[in-house]
């Protein structure tokens, strides 16, 4: 099942889904510098452990083009989670 993204905050690029115990953020990095968020260009794309008070792990590939690319990106880290837990 593909993850459901909301987005947090109307007025920041900052998208939320959770699914089967795993919390995923997609944020839009816009600018090198300056207010808002700083870095490569693109769709950063992470998740962690919904109910841990771990900090966040960067999917590989992000930044990515598209929102559409990283949202597939967390629909297959979910997939690889999910596989995972089940061995």
């Amino acid at each position: 099942m593909a993850l459901q993204f909301h987005r947090v905050f109307e007025k920041m690029e900052i998208w939320s889904a959770n699914s089967d115990g795993y919390s995923f953020t997609i944020s839009f990095f816009e600018k090198f510098s300056g207010p808002g968020f700083q870095g490569r260009r693109g769709y950063v794309a992470s998740w962690r452990p919904l109910y841990r008070g771990r900090g966040a792990i960067k999917i590989i590939g992000s930044p990515f083009k598209s929102f559409e690319e990283a949202e597939a990106a967390c629909d297959a880290m979910l997939k690889h989670l999910m596989n995972d837990r089940a061995r």
